[in-house]
């Protein structure tokens, strides 16, 4: 390193310096090399590390790294604990729903229908949860761009692909629910109320 780059304030030498190298031969075979001839130089000089670059740049982000995989497991948990009320509420909503749902098969209502209105109940519901979640997302783009590498905080790719994977979540916690007001049978469905 130049000398005016190497100095401090105080016009002092530092005193740990560093020599990056790049080879071809074996790490452990170059190091062995290195050390001998500084020891040649001056045995006094002391060695005291000697990393590959990988290492080093892998030391670096550590701390990103354990970040985002925070920010995944809180992901991972939150759509999770979104899957699981989305089937809540429609399934419970459902079962409340049941004597209607006899009542409009009764009426000649066919089961194809009864199972698209309840899964577009579920699909209601989560696209009314993601209209409110990208805009706190737009709203918070600030404090979360400090956390982001190699994408913005306003990137639509991202903001599409979670809809898309929120709504996919809502189509299969709105399954079993539809699939059941689907398949009931509205003679018992009309005599248990």
């Amino acid at each position: 390193m130049p000398y005016p780059q190497s100095v401090d304030i105080s016009r002092q030498l530092p005193a740990a310096m560093t020599l990056i190298m790049r080879v071809s031969a074996d790490p452990v075979t170059v190091e062995c090399d290195v050390r001998k001839l500084i020891a040649g130089i001056n045995p006094n000089l002391p060695v005291s590390e000697m990393r590959l670059m990988e290492t080093t740049i892998s030391e670096s982000m550590l701390p990103s790294r354990s970040l985002m995989w925070l920010f995944a497991s809180f992901a991972g948990s939150a759509l999770l604990l979104a899957a699981i009320g989305t089937y809540g509420l429609v399934s419970y909503t459902t079962s409340q729903m049941m004597y209607e749902l006899g009542l409009r098969v009764a009426l000649g209502a066919t089961r194809l229908g009864l199972f698209s209105l309840v899964l577009k109940q579920s699909l209601r519901l989560v696209t009314f949860g993601l209209a409110l979640g990208i805009a706190a997302a737009l709203a918070l783009t600030s404090a979360l761009s400090s956390f982001l590498y190699g994408v913005t905080a306003t990137d639509p790719l991202t903001f599409i692909a979670v809809g898309a994977l929120l709504i996919g979540v809502a189509l299969v916690a709105g399954y079993f629910p539809a699939r059941r007001a689907g398949s009931a049978d509205p003679l018992i469905t009309l005599r248990g109320e």
